[in-house]
């Protein structure tokens, strides 16, 4: 064979990104040596003067229990390698590019040394190509493969838990068991806003299942074990701690992800994350990456979240969550002082009770907030989808929202959440005036005439008063108001003349508030909105 010089090498900026962890096919790989780097010997040194032991006592922290790592995990992983599977699925799909019925041709990984040499190999030898032999035969579609983990929490019934990224479109999926028995799964329900998927596999080989944890009972700084099939390795551990809780990575409405440092690659999708008694606390999903490769920082769905999602699929296929029907957004410093609400920004503000919603039936309103919701704190705006979420369906339950200064305590009956929900209708329109200017705000408003409803696209039912200018450098520019944007509320007070909004804003500054709490409609939905009261007419305080 013709050698050719070596290609230079190209260094390409890399990119931070959250990856789903499930891996196409490896096509090639090639075996790398092992590399060893030796330190220089350090140079000898002079032992230090011996130095009197610190007083212990003295300015010690309080002493915490600890749990020491085991000197080796190997009984553990002996004990939970056999309940972890690999995951093969297979989609009939044509290359971007190619007609379907187009003759497959093998792919080397994008940049290997032998993508050149494959490409013109098969495009000379393949049927009907340049100088190939015969006909072409009958037409093939290229198979999409992608590998993934999983693992087993019922050997009885052959269930096995995964996620929904890792088996999504495809045609056949496999379970492929320790000893590399490869078996056809079925697919019993998917839930896409968790990204978890349940399989049934039939096998007369005796399984081995593993069970879930309390992740709850999980600490920053806990030991934990990784199990899958990464870049479609096998069987493979890996050991680290959970690094942080909570974690909101932006997928969805239910992230509460388990951030660990165990090395998570592509692949890992759908296996285990274990604490060291061999309970599942987590399945891993995703990865923060520039590389595509570990950094140490993985997300794995709490066992908490998906216990209840595993069990109503694999007894029904599909997911019931309960629903409140409320547009909420986060109570800010500024809202909570607006409505007298101590301790800061805390629980979710109702931006909009939706109509026939359960929350409308039970008596929330626009502008409460919602403090507790079957007795548990709503800390913050996104803790509540997922309380809601959690709790069953046609259940009766307490919920104390924040109105008119004081806790209120109200029963609703929780519904279930509607694949396409509906948005509420608003409210008559009110007659034409000119423009007025609402002093020390920056706006100028009016009420909504046919031709402010024309020039702005508003909705026919639309009520409240229009902002037609902003004022650049106002407590209103501050907020990102802009011309269109509909006031429906000051200080959860419903108005629709340019008069009743100064009229609410003068009782405000009398009362010497710092700032006006306004429910305004844009395009993209409501949402509450705290301005400064500054600089108003006669002196009135700022």
């Amino acid at each position: 064979m013709r050698s050719s010089p070596p290609a230079p090498v190209r260094l390409a900026p890399a990119r931070l990104a959250l990856a789903p962890l499930a891996l196409a096919t490896l096509v090639a790989a090639l075996p790398l040596g092992p590399a060893f780097a030796q330190a220089p010997a350090a140079p000898p040194t002079t032992p230090p003067a011996a130095v009197p032991p610190a007083d212990p006592s003295a300015n010690a922290p309080h002493a915490v229990p600890m749990r020491d790592a085991p000197s080796s995990f190997a009984p553990l992983a002996r004990q939970l390698l056999p309940a972890v599977v690999n995951i093969s699925t297979s989609q009939n799909a044509a290359r971007p590019g190619q007609r379907p019925d187009a003759p497959d041709t093998p792919q080397a990984p994008p940049g290997s040394p032998f993508e050149e040499f494959f490409r013109d190999f098969f495009n000379r030898n393949r049927p009907g190509g340049p100088g190939g032999p015969g006909a072409p035969e009958a037409p093939q579609r290229r198979q999409a493969r992608a590998l993934g983990s999983g693992f087993v929490v019922d050997a009885q019934n052959g269930i096995v838990v995964t996620n929904n990224h890792v088996i999504d479109g495809a045609d056949e999926i496999n379970v492929i068991l320790q000893d590399n028995t490869s078996i056809r799964a079925e697919l019993l329900g998917t839930d896409p806003r968790t990204d978890i998927a349940v399989l049934k596999i039939r096998t007369d080989k005796p399984l081995t299942a593993v069970r879930f944890g309390d992740s709850d009972t999980a600490q920053v700084g806990d030991w934990v074990l990784a199990i899958g099939n990464p870049f479609g390795l096998g069987g493979t551990v890996t050991a680290g701690i959970v690094s942080a809780r909570g974690r909101n990575i932006n997928q969805g409405l239910y992230d509460d992800f388990i951030q660990t440092d165990a090395a998570i690659n592509r692949g890992n999708s759908g296996g285990p994350l274990f604490n060291l008694d061999g309970q599942v606390i987590g399945i891993n999903t995703a990865i923060y990456s520039p590389t595509g490769g570990s950094i140490g920082i993985g997300f794995s769905i709490p066992s908490n979240l998906a216990r209840n999602i595993v069990a109503q699929l694999q007894e029904g296929g599909r997911v019931r969550r309960g629903w409140l029907g409320v547009n909420i957004q986060q109570v800010t410093d500024e809202i909570a002082e607006s409505l007298g609400l101590s301790g800061g920004g805390r629980g979710a503000l109702v931006a909009r009770a939706q109509e026939d919603g359960p929350a409308a039936k039970s008596g929330i309103r626009n502008g409460d907030v919602i403090l507790r919701f079957n007795g548990q704190e709503v800390r913050e705006m996104r803790n509540l989808p997922r309380i809601v979420a959690d709790t069953p369906v046609d259940r009766q339950v307490p919920v104390v929202v924040w109105r008119d200064g004081k806790e209120v305590t109200l029963s609703v009956t929780v519904g279930e959440l509607p694949g396409d929900q509906q948005q509420a209708a608003a409210n008559p329109q009110a007659p034409a005036s000119r423009p007025t200017e609402l002093s020390g705000l920056g706006l100028r408003v009016a009420p909504i005439s046919p031709e402010v409803r024309d020039r702005f696209s508003l909705r026919p039912d639309q009520r409240g008063v229009v902002i037609m200018e902003v004022a650049p450098d106002s407590p209103a520019a501050e907020r990102e108001l802009r011309p269109g944007d509909v006031i429906v509320e000051v200080q959860q007070e419903r108005v629709t003349t340019p008069q009743e909004v100064q009229q609410r804003l003068e009782q405000l500054r009398k009362q010497n508030r710092p700032s006006a709490l306004l429910l305004i409609e844009t395009q993209q939905g409501q949402r509450f909105v705290p301005l400064r009261l500054r600089g108003g007419q006669r002196g009135s305080p700022g």
